[in-house]
């Protein structure tokens, strides 16, 4: 039976489809925007956290949120921008990074890439319900920050409650500073354009982005330079957990395509069957014919070899009567066999 070789398939060398991809990044999405909700912990607790970061950094010497908050805040034309491109870059080239590679490049690429966005951020919400973490601009102001949002609100969409529209406030989380996925996002963008993009300013874009996102992040008082470092960690993390996330993925869908397997086979066996029953049948029967037609075939012979002897027997017994004609000819008809040959010589002889 000829194998029939498989069809390029969605998971191995096509790429995907649009509408299995579109649910799937949406469901994830999803799950992190309620995460980050329902991720809320106590405000005494985040505060804490903030602190201690705070602290820490201050101690170390790298709390570079400081001076840059105070660049944000003393100069408009740096402010605004940065809160316009905290409140909005995040949620646009991230997509459209997505789906230029989607569209431009090899399907294995994407599938990696993808992966590894997804898997990072499911990792950055474990990060939110494990450490919630108040964020610099929402600490007292005895800490020397100022939420730019907040001072430049009349500008934008947004009001004093993070990036979220103006009234919506509510329904974000506004402790979910550690790890910093603005951070994470801008540097999983970076990576992808410096691996896949061909010009200069592919090149320029993918070093600059991620640093410039860095840097708004912590002059616009949202975000510790830790919470930036976590940000990055989380990333590469999940760039380890892509490929075996890939290769899962492909053991389940091996998994799932051999239960449904077995089915078709039972079906083409029982066809098989059928059919094998149906041509053994015909066999049987062509057989019978077969056997039939050499058996008719080989009598005819044996007749024609008994003609002309049988001939020759009635033109000597003609003056004898019938008697022995009539006993020939009964010989010949009713024998099949040397016996009977032989008794129609007998009774030719003695009518002679």
């Amino acid at each position: 039976m000829p194998q029939t070789a498989p069809r390029a398939g969605t998971w191995q060398g096509s790429r995907p489809r649009w509408w299995t991809e579109l649910p799937l990044i949406a469901v994830v999405y999803a799950a992190y925007s309620a995460g980050r909700l329902l991720a809320r912990g106590d405000v005494t607790t985040a505060v804490d956290h903030g602190l201690g970061i705070l602290h820490l950094e201050q101690r170390l010497n790298i709390d570079f949120e400081t001076p840059l908050n105070d660049i944000f805040t003393a100069h408009k034309l740096i402010g605004i921008p940065a809160d316009f491109a905290y409140a909005s870059l995040h949620y646009v080239v991230t997509p459209a990074i997505l789906i230029w590679l989607w569209k431009r490049h090899r399907a294995a690429d994407y599938r990696l890439m993808r992966t590894w966005l997804l898997v990072s951020t499911l990792i950055g919400l474990v990060g939110f319900t494990l450490m919630p973490t108040c964020p610099p601009r929402l600490l007292e102001a005895g800490h020397g920050f100022v939420d730019t949002m907040a001072q430049y609100s009349s500008y934008g969409w947004w009001g004093g409650e993070a990036s979220a529209p103006r009234g919506l406030g509510g329904l974000t989380n506004q402790y979910a500073a550690m790890p910093s996925l603005h951070v994470g996002w801008a540097l999983w963008c970076g990576v992808v354009l410096w691996r896949h993009g061909r010009s200069v300013w592919a090149k320029a874009v993918a070093i600059g982005y991620p640093l410039t996102i860095a840097i708004v992040v912590m002059g616009t008082a949202n975000h510790y330079f830790l919470d930036a470092v976590a940000g990055a960690a989380v990333m590469g993390v999940g760039l380890l957990l892509a490929k075996p996330g890939l290769r899962l993925a492909g053991l389940i869908r091996a998994r799932l395509g051999a239960n449904q397997r077995p089915d078709r086979a039972g079906n083409a066996a029982a066809a098989t069957g059928t059919t094998g029953v149906a041509t053994a049948a015909n066999g049987a029967s062509n057989l019978n014919v077969a056997s039939n037609v050499s058996d008719k075939c080989e009598t005819s012979a044996r007749e024609r070899e008994r003609i002309p002897r049988q001939q020759g027997r009635d033109a000597d017994g003609s003056a004898s009567g019938d008697g022995g004609g009539r006993g020939a000819g009964a010989g010949v008809r009713s024998g099949t066999g040397g016996k009977t040959a032989t008794a129609g010589d007998s009774a030719a002889a003695a009518a002679r």
